[in-house]
């Protein structure tokens, strides 16, 4: 399994340590960018980068903006993916449990270093339960299509 990193240029600083983090684990990271924090970079390009690999590859993917709110926006627009933006490891173990997220966003500006590893972790860690979830989740799949 790979696990596709992306971030903005305000994001790049937690991307970093997230990415060692996840490395350290002996876990295949590709990080898609950006590689500096000088550099302005919209974030919905990156989204949309890391998102179409997630959806192909079915892998898992962790965005990362100042908020994690504009990720989890751009990120939700590509078919196939269940981005959850979230600030405790709670949220990100329920955004697997319950909704098979794929995507986890998180912000630079809003969560610290250790809580983000916590939720990384947890994300990562976690496995859809299935079940009575899974009518949900194909419920909110099936939203992609267009309206009859």
């Amino acid at each position: 399994m790979n696990i596709y990193f992306g971030s903005d240029h305000a994001g790049h600083a937690l991307k970093e340590s997230l990415r060692e983090h996840v490395k350290s684990k002996g876990i295949n990271v590709v990080d898609m960018g950006v590689f500096t924090e000088t550099t302005p970079v919209d974030y919905p390009d990156i989204a949309k980068e890391v998102s179409a690999k997630v959806a192909v590859d079915g892998d898992l993917g962790i965005l990362i903006c100042g908020t994690g709110i504009g990720m989890s926006i751009a990120a939700n627009k590509v078919k196939g993916i269940r981005a959850a933006h979230v600030c405790s490891s709670t949220e990100a173990s329920f955004a697997r449990l319950h909704n098979n997220a794929n995507i986890l966003t998180l912000g630079q500006r809003i969560t610290g270093v250790e809580v983000a590893k916590d939720c990384v972790d947890s994300f990562l860690s976690t496995q859809f339960e299935g079940g009575r979830h899974d009518e949900r989740v194909k419920k909110i799949m099936a939203m992609e299509e267009p309206a009859k």
